[in-house]
């Protein structure tokens, strides 16, 4: 496994009004490397991701994507007054770095969401049609006079390729919203794929699955990890694909990383046993 750190994440903080829901978060993922976070319900994963791509500006903290700052915030505004976490004066002397979720992406940051967000009344070929245009290098002016023609067949056979490679070519000219649930959460995979991203960010990718859904699903992470040498950062609460698929764990209890650490040591980790379970009441 490659020691080239691909995402660093510094000290971040995300609060709403008095409510943290992530604190103080620090994390490293390398290349190549499948990084899974876990927690119970409100622990704050998908707020963490959300921070990461750009949906949410921290209220502190840094991002670094192959070691370039690419966000960065300290509390300001009301924000001074109400702000709960730790390193409030860490970054002041420094320039905030707030990218849109547009900017991250064009990064080489991909990611899927918890409830899937497919383009509803597009065909699956066009869902990874209108993915591919995020990276169009034509505008208003060539694509009037159609000189952008070459491009444009390009990103077709491009995205023709990719239905083939995940396996969706039978139904590209479905609507992407009559497919079976399992595989729409691979077309949503698939449109992010059509991005071309080094970090690929999936956000409870087997919700709603069942058992053998799962294990396809399983299968299909690591092949296209390695087809597409991605680096995979995952929030699963299946806990059978997290502890198969992961190279290493991370743990959020109440928005505050508890634990990190491979499969086995997670498993056997009383801090998370307690997260998830529960402590003894005291007698």
């Amino acid at each position: 496994m490659s020691t080239e750190n691909v995402l660093k994440v510094e000290n971040i903080t995300m609060q709403f009004g008095g409510v943290i829901a992530v604190d103080n978060m620090n994390l490293e993922i390398n290349k190549g490397e499948i990084v899974s976070l876990i927690g119970p319900n409100g622990a704050g994963k998908t707020t963490a991701f959300n921070v990461i791509t750009g949906v949410y500006a921290p209220s502190n903290g840094a991002i670094y994507y192959k070691g370039n700052k690419i966000v960065q915030n300290h509390p300001q505004g009301k924000m001074k007054k109400l702000y709960r976490g730790e390193n409030p004066a860490m970054y002041e002397s420094h320039r905030v770095l707030a990218p849109t979720p547009d900017k991250i992406t064009c990064l080489g940051i991909a990611r899927t969401f918890q409830n899937i967000r497919l383009f509803k009344s597009q065909t699956v070929f066009d869902n990874i049609l209108i993915a591919k245009h995020m990276l169009r290098t034509s505008n208003v002016f060539t694509a009037t006079f159609h000189l952008n023609g070459k491009e444009e067949a390009r990103m077709r056979e491009e995205s023709e390729r990719l239905l083939e490679i995940v396996g969706l070519t039978d139904v590209r000219n479905e609507l992407a919203t009559s497919l079976p649930y399992g595989k729409q959460r691979r077309l949503e995979i698939a449109r992010a794929l059509a991005t071309k991203p080094e970090l690929l960010l999936l956000d409870e990718p087997a919700a709603g699955m069942n058992p053998q859904e799962t294990l396809e699903l399983t299968e299909f992470i690591d092949e296209i990890r390695k087809k597409f040498d991605l680096t995979v950062f995952m929030i699963e609460h299946h806990m059978d694909l997290v502890m198969e698929i992961s190279d290493r764990i991370y743990v959020l209890d109440f928005g505050k990383p508890i634990a990190e650490g491979t499969p086995e040591e997670i498993r056997n980790n009383p801090k998370v046993i307690e997260a998830y379970l529960g402590g003894a009441d005291d007698e």
